[in-house]
């Protein structure tokens, strides 16, 4: 028997899960991390413990399934995305912590930029949202403010890589300094037509490319590990993003076929094959795999919100004890009872973008119950994720024909229900949940021949429970209207005027 181990690099924990033949998990272990805080609007990570952790879980996974690293055919990363690392090529120790994709501490050299004219430049060529989310202004950051870092970067001593060149530079003793397409195309500093580091986006951002990775497939051998890792070398053939992990083990790999992980946020993803549309309408253009040196792209919707508002009715508003009794609490009444909540409580993502937008129930009368808010609690994930897919079907001309759900939230048999109903679509759960796991260990063993072809693999999408629409088109019509009064309430609830400073929040920004 022959394995595939995947690498789950997540924000809050590191995690291993090791794959048969059938695409079946073995064993899993997971290990959580430090969260740092440094100032208010600033995240870390310490890019050793993000090693350490990632190496722990791989080896407790072979030691509980008892099987030997000889017999992993290959490793398969995938990795929070966007958080930024730049190391030493010499001693191989990081410059600074890692600065994570949360982090907002560049959002003024990101509004410099913006008020310069670069927001298009940087759409155009990259497909992102000049935003501090991305790597690019990260990078920046850490040249302008570790000291010599700039110096020595622009001499060729330094290396920056998002999480997954770390771990690959770490795994083969700094033998491999790369990245995959998935992960460039995070950076603001990638040409994702073209397919290389951009130039003038360098210049903009003033980031020598002496520092950056060789940017290649997202399923091909990389190298192999260096036999202190596991005591035995195993090729590293895998690389994706989490969400397009995740998008490719969900086997969405036809132009149309979209899927949603309805995690604390929710990301929706849609395939658009080999052509990268551009949006007009505030969603992300990006790339969802490159194999055989062919680049397929997806349109991509970010919701700040999903399953965190379920953890708000059980930790704050306290009406459930644990997650999973919001659905028999919601299930205690036949409809919202007209109540619908806008969970903005930071605000909206895709396709809004109100950071100014804040949380509210609308609706309410004297007979609108706990179960009413439950219910009301996870309707607002299905109406968010409409709203989203009615921004792709616009940008794309693709109409979407079923959207495959993974995450914590799919498990809940109502929302998925009504996702199908007021999206008029078939809404699939997998077997495996395990999903952006699964898309690193699928891309791994593609490259290793572990699996024939993308063919084989599809056989293995094993459908849980096909959800359809059940609900009248007069009444889907009625409850979005309803959804988007209340939306248009809580948009632009806070002043713009009255909110504080950078310099009150902590927030740095970088040298011009």
């Amino acid at each position: 028997m022959r394995y595939i181990l995947a690498l789950d690099q997540g924000t809050t924990s590191s995690r291993a899960i090791l794959f048969d033949h059938e695409g079946t998990v073995q064993s899993v272990a997971q290990k959580e991390f430090e969260q740092i805080y440094p100032k208010p609007g600033w995240v870390e990570h310490d890019p050793n413990e993000i090693w350490s952790t990632q190496m722990g879980t791989a080896s407790e996974a072979l030691s509980r399934s008892g099987i030997q690293a000889q017999h992993v055919a290959a490793i398969g990363i995938t990795n929070q995305r966007e958080t930024t690392i730049v190391w030493d090529r010499d001693t191989g120790e990081p410059i600074h912590n890692a600065l994570v994709w949360q982090d907002r501490r560049t959002s003024g050299l990101c509004d410099r930029l913006r008020e310069q004219g670069h927001a298009d430049l940087f759409q155009e060529k990259t497909g992102l949202i000049l935003d501090a989310y991305f790597s690019g202004t990260k990078v920046k950051w850490l040249l302008d403010h570790v000291d010599g870092a700039r110096e020595r970067a622009e001499n060729g001593e330094l290396a920056f890589g998002t999480v997954d060149s770390w771990l690959v530079w770490k795994m083969t003793n700094g033998q491999q300094h790369i990245t995959d397409a998935t992960n460039a195309s995070r950076t603001l500093l990638y040409n994702i037509h073209e397919g290389d580091w951009d130039d003038e986006l360098l210049d903009l951002l003033d980031v020598p490319r002496a520092l950056l990775p060789e940017v290649k497939d997202s399923s091909t051998v990389y190298g192999e590990t260096q036999v202190d890792a596991f005591g035995s070398r195993i090729p590293i053939a895998g690389i994706a993003g989490d969400q397009q992990a995740a998008l490719f083990g969900q086997m969405c790999t036809s132009p149309g076929l979209g899927k949603n992980t309805y995690g604390t946020g929710a990301f929706m993803l849609q395939n658009t094959g080999t052509e990268a549309v551009r949006s007009e309408n505030d969603l992300i253009t990006t790339i969802a795999y490159r194999i055989d040196g062919t680049t397929h792209y997806a349109l991509e919707g970010s919701i700040f919100i999903a399953g965190a508002v379920v953890q708000w009715l059980r930790d704050e508003l306290k009406i459930i004890r644990k997650s999973e009794e919001v659905e028999r609490l919601a299930r205690t009444v036949d409809d919202n009872g007209g109540a619908y909540l806008v969970p903005a409580f930071v605000g909206l993502g895709a396709p809004h973008w109100d950071q100014y937008a804040r949380g509210i129930i609308a609706g309410i009368t004297r007979g609108v119950t706990q179960g009413h808010i439950a219910r009301a609690a996870i309707e607002s994930m299905a109406y968010q994720v409409a709203d989203v897919i009615d921004a792709m079907e616009a940008d794309s001309g693709i109409e979407t024909r079923e959207l495959r759900a993974d995450g914590g939230a799919a498990a809940n048999n109502l929302l998925l229900q009504f996702q199908s109903d007021i999206l008029n679509i078939p809404v699939v759960r997998p077997e495996t949940l395990e999903t952006t796991a699964l898309g690193a260990a699928y891309l791994a063993g593609l490259a290793v021949d572990f699996w024939e072809s993308q063919d084989e693999i599809r056989d293995q999408w094993h459908l849980d429970r096909k959800f359809t629409p059940d609900m009248d088109a007069d009444r889907v019509a009625e409850l979005r209207a309803g959804w988007a009064k209340a939306l248009d309430r809580a948009k632009a609830w806070e002043d713009p005027d009255e909110q504080p400073s950078a310099a009150e929040t902590g927030e740095a920004t970088a040298a011009s």
